[in-house]
């Protein structure tokens, strides 16, 4: 029986080329998660060429979704559930002196809330799993470690406070057997990085798609895409 592993943020950038490297392998079924499926064009275009590929609509901002993706998924393991699915409000609305209240409140529940409450819903399909991973994708700018420029006040909190929460996650669930894991993909050429972004796609999720494979047993570790360890 092949594994199951499910994708927030699917429809492109770092969780489409996600779905297509497990597409790609013969061990892998995949649930592409995203907001609207009908308009996921390069999704769609994925699914028709590989049958392990299904797609579910989710908003994760959206708890009714949540609720009722997981009745969907009622008793249907999960191997690995990669919460990919997050935003970044300009660089601008992030500086000192132009801080909007409600921006950065939605990016803390988007980044934050969120994949707390998508693994929360799932943990019973991890649970009943073969492997009992969850993975975040988040971001060396949560790190306060490595803060030595400042600025970027949403999105660096809001990847802290995911970091904080996956790892009691991590610690709460791994009696359990479930292994919590946390990735920096590095600074990639997608549409939330732009074309200034020094890694391809392509390279940034095959590092951490390995990560994933060769620290399975790990706990709430924070992890580069090279398999480096970082700073907290």
């Amino acid at each position: 029986m092949n594994k199951v592993a499910l994708v927030t943020g699917a429809s492109r950038g770092i969780g489409l080329e996600i779905v297509r490297q497990y597409a790609i392998s013969h061990e892998w079924e995949v649930i592409a998660c995203c907001r609207n499926p009908d308009s996921a064009n390069k999704l769609q275009d994925l699914r028709s060429k590989h049958q392990n590929v299904e797609i579910m609509q989710l908003d994760v901002c959206n708890h009714e979704q949540i609720i009722k993706l997981s009745i969907k998924l009622k008793n249907r393991p999960i191997d690995l559930l990669i919460n990919n699915a997050g935003i970044y409000t300009q660089k601008e609305q992030q500086s000192l002196g132009s801080i909007n209240v409600e921006d950065m409140l939605h990016t803390f529940l988007t980044n934050t809330v969120a994949p707390l409450k998508v693994s929360e819903a799932l943990m019973a399909n991890v649970l009943i799993s073969k492997d009992k991973v969850i993975a975040i994708i988040t971001s060396r700018l949560g790190s306060i470690s490595c803060n030595d420029v400042g600025g970027n006040y949403a999105y660096r909190a809001s990847k802290a406070a995911v970091n904080m929460v996956m790892k009691s996650l991590s610690v709460d669930c791994y009696d359990k057997g479930v292994r919590v894991l946390l990735l920096h993909p590095g600074w990639v050429r997608t549409d939330m990085a732009g074309d200034k972004a020094t890694l391809d796609v392509e390279t940034s999720v095959k590092g951490m798609l390995d990560v994933i494979s060769a620290n399975i047993n790990t706990r709430g570790m924070f992890y580069n895409y090279d398999g480096t360890e970082l700073p907290w």
